[in-house]
């Protein structure tokens, strides 16, 4: 079983894939050219329909893109979001074609027992419960076929939909993070990476009794098929109506979860999607998919640390060079003050010493406001590009948002980041993410 990239299976991906696009492309330039108006809503159910029985990036990119304001109006990706439930998962036929091609023609006599039906759909691939020869729970995520061609296709087609929205919107240059999502999406394929990110975050965390990491099982992990330990646990929505005490304790889980690696090590796992978790009775949580992680070099994550500082003591030109440091290219005061802004709405829950809710004001209608507020602004002075590594670092921190508004968790955040970034040092961290990453063979900040 061949899953190369190759022209083909592009081009059996551009057929899927292609009308639907196309159908945005064509209402998009019409509503402009001719001013037609377009009921995005519809228009975008129109979109999930016809694109719903498709595995593969396409719900990944969608989910990423939710959580950065204004790269595509949000009636798309809303509907795109959905894709996910909506594919079936795939047939014990492919299963035993996949894992012949994985662990050859005696596959089976690698595992005590293997389920043939999945247990969980992922974005790239299913799951299926099993046991290991030496008696052990475990998970085998199986790739789906042709994902790299369907990511490579889906990505060329995602630039053609960035580039007409770009032109009638330019408020944010969506160039950098087409990038990123593309070297994400493509690191995603490769499950032996994968495998990699997992003994990392194994020794990121080797001392968090609250965060449990799985093992991977190399003997029977390869390119497309991920086996693991198995860790039982129970959806985070399963916990809103649990006692405040119990919901503090799982939020601060999820806080040490995604904050420990990125303060100490540089690395952050970019997908805080409820999928990817699960929580335990004692308030501690497992994280378990390691696809989508991103590791920056020491002096971003020096930045995030300068920028909260700028922001709480009013210092502009620490700001400036949060920002500079960042990427961001030809900054005037106006530009500094919009993405301010945003900064201020990013950071809140951390700048005021007090116990409080992750976001005080008006819940999810204020994110949407200050979010409309700076694309207005930023469409005025002709717009931005953000850097490339922002991506994952706002959707880790929106989406860590969305999981403690869920739970309604009451916290002293403030104190919380401080005691994490106390004696935080430049130097301490490059030589902390070498060490880390040469140790489960995994290249350096890219």
């Amino acid at each position: 079983m061949s899953d190369n990239n190759s022209l083909g299976g592009r081009l059996r991906r551009y057929a899927q894939v292609g009308g639907a696009v196309s159908g945005v492309a064509a209402k998009a330039v019409g509503g402009r050219v001719f001013g037609l108006q377009i009921d995005k809503a519809s228009h975008a159910r129109d979109i999930q329909l016809a694109l719903g029985g498709l595995k593969g990036p396409l719900m990944k990119v969608a989910q990423i893109l939710s959580t950065i304001p204004d790269v595509l109006p949000e009636e798309y990706t809303a509907e795109l979001i959905k894709l996910q439930s909506n594919a079936p998962p795939m047939g014990w036929a492919f299963v035993k074609r996949r894992m012949m091609a994985e662990l050859g023609a005696g596959w089976q006599k690698c595992f005590e027992h293997f389920e043939h039906d999945a247990c969980k759909a992922a974005s790239l691939g299913q799951v299926h419960r099993a046991r290991s020869l030496d008696g052990r729970d475990i998970a085998c995520k199986i790739q789906y076929p042709d994902m790299a061609s369907a990511v490579e296709a889906d990505l060329s087609q995602l630039k053609i939909v960035f580039s007409i929205y770009r032109q009638y919107d330019k408020s944010i240059n969506p160039s950098e993070i087409h990038l990123e999502l593309s070297e994400r999406l493509r690191e995603e394929l490769d499950y032996l990476r994968e495998a990699k990110n997992m003994l990392l975050y194994r020794h990121m965390l080797a001392g968090e009794d609250s965060v449990h990491v799985p093992e991977p099982l190399i003997d029977v992990t390869t390119q497309r098929l991920l086996s693991m330990t198995w860790l039982e646990g129970d959806s985070l929505l399963d916990s809103r109506d649990a006692p405040i005490e119990h919901r503090n304790t799982l939020a601060l889980s999820m806080f040490r979860a995604w904050y420990v690696p990125f303060y100490k090590y540089g690395v952050i796992h970019g997908d805080p999607h409820l999928g990817n978790y699960s929580t335990c009775v004692d308030g501690s949580i497992n994280l378990l998919d390691y696809g989508c992680i991103r590791i920056f070099p020491p002096s971003f994550v020096g930045a995030v640390i300068d920028l909260y500082f700028a922001l709480l003591n009013d210092d502009e030109a620490l700001a400036v060079h949060a920002y500079e440091t960042w990427g961001f290219k030809n900054l005037d005061k106006e530009v500094i003050g919009i993405l301010n802004q945003w900064a201020h709405f990013l950071y809140a829950p951390l700048l005021e010493d007090k116990v409080q809710s992750i976001q005080e004001k008006s819940g999810v209608k204020y994110g949407a406001g200050v979010a409309a507020k700076v694309h207005a602004e930023l469409k005025k002075v002709g717009g931005v590009t953000p850097p490339r590594e922002i991506v994952l670092m706002d959707r880790a921190a929106i989406g860590l948002g969305s999981v403690f508004t869920h739970l309604g968790a009451e916290i002293n955040w403030h104190r919380t980041f401080h005691e994490l970034i106390e004696g935080f040092d430049l130097k301490t961290l490059a030589e902390r993410q070498n060490t880390a990453l040469q140790s489960v063979g995994l290249p350096g900040h890219s």
